[in-house]
């Protein structure tokens, strides 16, 4: 969960700066099914689309987001994991340039498929390569819930959700919870 303090400080400098929320898109919008484009102007622009992620990450209670998952045909994630003390990651144009061959299969949810999870495996060791705000290529290993974090949010860069990740009757369960929730509304 979102420590409080911090995401009050990052709601109000948004807000100091006229930025708010974003909507966030959810299952059956098209714009999750499309592949971001590369980032290619590291300007004020950018750190701004980055500020408004973080908050509306921070606001939803999320560990990560994706450009896309706003409406941003970016290839922009933030992340972090959920330790309160614990510093926003960015990465823009992240590329998984290698996975473990051993997977772990968990439970996870999505902020865009909300109310359900669902098994999905995935590798426990990541080499990503990225950009950070300034257009600076950096790489790093991750592992555990950093690298299942990074790998969902990739995935969704890709237009890929996690019922595209898990197996048919998983996905099966998820879209029956899914259909009963907006039938019952």
């Amino acid at each position: 969960m979102a420590n409080k303090s911090v995401k009050t400080k990052m709601q109000d400098a948004a807000k100091s700066r006229g930025q708010g929320i974003a909507r966030l898109r959810t299952f059956g919008d098209p714009v999750l099914r499309q592949r971001a484009r590369s980032v290619t102007e590291f300007d004020e622009r950018l750190q701004s689309l980055v500020r408004i992620m973080a908050v509306t990450m921070e606001e939803e209670d999320g560990v990560g987001l994706a450009a896309n998952q706003i409406g941003v045909l970016s290839r922009i994630i933030v992340w972090k994991l959920p330790e309160p003390e614990e510093e926003l990651n960015v990465f823009v144009n992240p590329v998984i340039l290698k996975a473990s061959e051993s997977t772990v299969c968990a439970s996870e949810g999505c902020l865009s498929v909300p109310g359900v999870t669902v098994d999905v495996p995935r590798a426990e060791e990541v080499v990503v390569e990225a950009q950070d705000l300034s257009g600076c290529f950096f790489t790093v290993r991750l592992s555990g819930l950093a690298a299942r974090i990074v790998q969902h949010e990739i995935d969704h860069l890709d237009g890929r959700l996690i019922l595209d990740r898990t197996t048919p009757e998983e996905r099966l369960r998820a879209l029956r919870e899914l259909r009963e929730r907006t039938l019952n509304l």
